[in-house]
């Protein structure tokens, strides 16, 4: 009889879910998080204020800009960029200590983050996250009320830029207004293809 060769589980997955601001992707992270699945949501430190209803560690790790400097000097962060005239950072030993966990971890980065670890782990798995029009994203930007307006016009003139850079990515999302549901459904089904590939994703990056 021929022996039947042993399946070895699929190495851990790095998703890269990004898109423009304001389209939504906070919000599909906290109802991926209700799925319990074998993920970890890597926390994101900044240097922009918190905002109301956001909890430090958790929504984002807060930092002021002396603490990011010295992250970024000592190379704790997998990547790092200034945004809108703040910082933000990905803690390199989140990813690391997932992996060795055997967990697929789920980073929320911009797109010019996107690029950076494209560059770092070109076998990362690159979900874009696209508005159903461009004027739904204004209002939900308008909606969101955190913003002056000509922080909210750079933010719509980037989000133009960003947008054309979708074919970029392996996967596009539709966030249309009203259907988070169906937006969440179909990054779960993405990241569940991927687990059941034959020829497994190495993310590259250890």
């Amino acid at each position: 009889m021929q022996d039947i060769p042993e399946i070895q589980p699929a190495p851990p997955l790095l998703v890269v879910l990004s898109g423009p601001s304001g389209v939504g992707k906070d919000a599909a992270l906290a109802e991926l998080k209700e799925l319990d699945r074998r993920w970890h949501f890597v926390v994101t430190a900044t240097t922009r204020p918190q905002r109301p209803g956001e909890r430090d560690g958790v929504d984002y790790i807060f930092l002021d800009t002396e603490t990011f400097s010295a992250m970024k000097d000592r190379d704790e962060f997998l990547e790092c960029a200034q945004v809108y005239g703040r910082w933000y950072g990905v803690p390199r030993s989140q990813v690391l200590q997932a992996f060795q966990e055997g967990k697929d971890v789920i980073l929320k980065i911009d797109v010019q983050g996107a690029e950076t670890v494209r560059r770092l782990a070109p076998g990362a798995l690159f979900i874009f996250m696209l508005p159903a029009s461009f004027e739904e994203l204004r209002q939900r930007l308008a909606g969101r009320m955190t913003e002056s307006s000509p922080e909210m016009d750079l933010r719509l003139k980037t989000a133009g830029e960003e947008m054309k850079r979708a074919a970029e990515f392996d996967y596009r999302v539709v966030n249309r207004d009203g259907n988070l549901t169906r937006a969440v459904a179909e990054i779960d089904a993405i990241i569940t293809a991927e687990k059941c590939r034959t020829d497994p994703r190495q993310s590259g990056l250890i």
